[in-house]
């Protein structure tokens, strides 16, 4: 088991056996998700009082016939989206464990996202589309054709960032998006090396975008002078890959977790580090705050950043919750800083 970054982190029981690839909240309830190469989406309920550990019990295991990329859950809870390697992007009842419906991509499904405002599911794929997908239809109501294939993807409606292989950087307004299936920015990440991750800033104005080589870049899409690039989860003998970014839901902060196996809180407004934790050298494959914010989960696992030949059976495949302290997410001035 990793060792937990704060003595307070808690570990989740029946862990995936395989790389974990994705971590979801529910919207309306404290539970979480995971899914994971090991051709499964787990779910654990999450308890615990503010202050105190969390406490994980286990809740239900959707298998699936390929390893899974990416999950969601929809904004009434009941229902969980998934992605897999077999370009299958499913609907899942939580309550009944049924298939509501199923549908095809033609590589696999990197980035799964519930459009509860149109009452769509929206996936990104290696196929080099997006494609919008009712839940009364089998087919995809909408495609939209990329550049490249999609690795790494973020939405907070109306704002939609899809950042692409080669660096290909895409802004949608989802609001238009039937009326124009065209970006409204498009070129590419000004970071120089592979796009890892992305993140939507919690009130749509912007989002941030983090590369392999542990540079970060914040966009305002209004707001120049809000715009900037800083450097993280690296030293002066290694750079690691920010494998994902999430923005808190209320504070305008947000979290890095990299694979140094470290995440880190930031203070976007005065751009300084909050507070960084340690968990050893496993890299931090995912990373998601709770709806209230009051939780953050993180996957400890193997990102395959160092190749196959960094790979081993005994490195651990782990999810783990840390109670969020105000003083984690709170921005403060520089001055303040402790």
């Amino acid at each position: 088991m990793a060792a937990p970054a704060d003595p307070e982190d808690a570990a989740a029981p029946e862990p995936p056996s395989d790389g974990i690839s994705c971590l979801a909240w529910s919207p309306v309830q404290d539970m979480l998700a995971a899914s994971s190469w090991d051709q499964s989406v787990r779910l654990w309920e999450v308890s615990g009082e503010s202050g105190s550990a969390a406490q994980l019990q286990p809740r239900l295991t959707l298998p699936h016939e390929a390893p899974v990329l990416s999950c969601c859950f929809t904004k009434d809870g009941q229902r969980l989206v998934s992605g897999a390697c077999d370009g299958k992007v499913r609907l899942k009842d939580l309550a009944t464990q049924q298939e509501a419906q199923a549908w095809q991509h033609d590589g696999p499904v990197k980035a799964v996202f519930s459009m509860d405002e149109a009452n769509l599911i929206v996936s990104g794929s290696w196929d080099k589309t997006i494609r919008f997908w009712s839940p009364q239809q089998p087919t995809a109501v909408a495609t939209i054709k990329l550049p490249e294939r999609v690795y790494a993807m973020d939405m907070k409606y109306p704002l939609m960032v899809v950042g692409c292989a080669d660096r290909h950087l895409l802004v949608y307004d989802l609001a238009n998006i039937q009326a124009n299936q065209n970006p409204v920015k498009q070129g590419f990440s000004s970071l120089k090396m592979q796009t890892r991750s992305i993140s939507c800033f919690a009130d749509g104005q912007g989002y941030a975008v983090a590369s392999i080589e542990g540079r970060c870049s914040i966009v305002h899409l209004t707001d120049n002078a809000q715009t900037f690039t800083f450097r993280c989860h690296r030293s002066t003998e290694e750079y690691c890959a920010i494998n994902d970014i999430d923005f808190h839901p209320s504070h305008g902060t947000f979290a890095t977790a990299g694979s140094d196996g470290s995440y880190v809180f930031w203070d976007r407004e005065n751009r300084h580090r909050l507070n960084q934790f340690n968990t050893g050298t496993t890299p931090l494959s995912a990373a998601k705050f709770s709806a209230k914010g009051d939780r953050f989960a993180y996957a400890v696992s193997y990102d395959w950043s160092r190749g196959h030949e960094a790979n081993s059976m005994n490195l651990p495949n782990q999810v783990m919750v840390h109670q969020v302290a105000r003083k984690d997410v709170e921005a403060r001035p520089k001055s303040a800083k402790k």
